[in-house]
């Protein structure tokens, strides 16, 4: 039996009002899909300009300038650097204490390696990359500190292919000199006396380790030019006094002792503490004058603050309470702590302390035209160098913005060991 053939069935055309219904519908398929992406587009890019101004924030900090001399620029991130190549195995405690210091100290190497750098240049004084490289390698140092490793390669070619050859051309190697020996002493009536000791047959050496108060500057000094002489007044006795004198105590109120006369007063003890005033006096006849003042009526605090050259003298010479230590001179604690109340002391001898003013005694053994020693030569040298150097500075413009928010920033990052953006 023949199976029963299905009717076939015509798909029949949509109508006007089906098409209105489809075209309506992808119209507002389109709309959805578009909206979608412009606020996806636009969430991404409100996100991107937030990451963006974030990256921003941060490199600007890197960027910015903390140093300049003479329209170079340094920002912090080569201070970061070199702070952290320059400070490398030192305590990261010591680090943070100490911030201002060491961040100081590295913008002080940064500033002089480059006026260094533009000084040389001028005088067509130059090092390669290759000596710079070599250095670095043979000191094993960071490359963050290939600045001032190559200022240290001109410091050296300076004063070896300009300064030495200049000076040679100018002296010949030969100019006039004195041969003096020197003392400075506390006082003038030290220096009254030891002057008769040495017209008596004293030795002027041996009396100068016995009553020098400056260890630098004291006995046979050798031959020497003026320019080199420690001081301008060392240098007119030495080449104005005629070979074999004494000079006259000579006054310096900037000359530096290594010791001071304290006179102390103590108005309270209890618990091995005491409440002391001081002052601080340059010599024993001071010492005892201003004691003498005291013995009459005079007022501690009024004659501490016209004479001390210790830091108290603004507060009168008031200390308040101290333990055993607290001054660092075993001096003044060997008599502070066992001297009688309200009274003062007599004048207590300090050589762990420094004060100003003093009188020069000079002797000029010889002088005359004479071949300069080399040390001399290469004293000449380093002083025409220095000169040359702080002239150049003097004239430069140097600028630093290292306020304590930044150098905390910079020191901050050190610590965490992020050097780089």
């Amino acid at each position: 039996m023949a199976k029963k053939q299905k009717k076939a069935t015509s798909e029949r055309a949509p109508t006007k009002h089906q098409l209105s219904k489809w075209q309506r519908q992808m119209k507002i398929r389109r709309i959805v899909i578009i909206a979608a992406v412009v606020f996806l587009v636009g969430i991404s890019s409100w996100v991107g300009y937030g990451y963006y101004k974030d990256y921003q924030a941060r490199g600007a900090a890197w960027r910015e300038v903390m140093i300049g001399v003479n329209g170079i620029n340094f920002t912090m991130e080569y201070l970061v650097k070199t702070l952290d190549a320059v400070t490398e195995g030192i305590n990261s405690t010591i680090l943070s204490s100490y911030g201002d210091y060491f961040t100081n100290m590295v913008a002080d190497d940064i500033i002089n390696a480059e006026l260094l750098r533009q000084g040389a240049q001028s005088l067509n004084i130059t090092v390669t990359t290759a000596e710079v490289d070599a250095k670095l390698k043979e000191l094993g140092y960071d490359e963050a500190l290939r600045d001032i490793i190559r200022a240290s390669l001109l410091q050296d070619k300076l004063k070896k292919q300009y300064f030495g050859p200049q000076l040679n051309n100018t002296l010949n190697n030969t100019m006039e000199q004195a041969r003096v020996q020197v003392m400075l002493v506390e006082s003038q009536e030290v220096a009254t006396g030891l002057m008769a000791e040495i017209k008596a047959g004293g030795n002027f050496t041996a009396l100068a380790q016995e009553f020098s108060c400056n260890s630098t500057i004291e006995g046979d000094l050798g031959w020497l030019p003026e320019e080199l002489m420690p001081n301008g007044l060392i240098a007119d006795a030495a080449f104005n006094l005629t070979s074999g004198n004494i000079s006259q105590p000579i006054y310096d109120k900037t000359a530096i002792k290594d010791v001071g006369y304290w006179l102390i007063k103590v108005t309270d003890k209890q618990a091995g503490a005491i409440n002391a005033s001081a002052m601080l006096l340059g010599s024993e006849a001071e010492a005892e004058w201003v004691r003498a003042q005291l013995a009459t009526g005079g007022n501690f605090s009024a004659l501490a603050q016209n004479y001390s050259q210790h830091e108290s003298k603004t507060k009168g010479g008031k200390l308040g309470w101290l333990k055993v230590g607290n001054m660092s001179s075993t001096a003044f604690d060997a008599v502070a702590f066992n001297i009688t109340l309200n009274t003062a002391s007599e004048p207590v001898k300090d050589t762990s302390v420094q004060t100003t003013g003093g009188y020069w005694l000079v002797e000029v053994i010889d002088r005359g035209d004479h071949k300069l020693s080399d040390s001399a030569m290469q004293q000449l040298i380093d002083k025409h160098f220095n000169d040359w150097r702080k002239e150049w500075s003097d004239k430069s413009t140097i600028k630093t913005y290292l306020a304590a928010d930044k150098i905390r920033w910079a020191i901050n990052h050190v610590l965490a060991g992020n050097v780089t953006p």
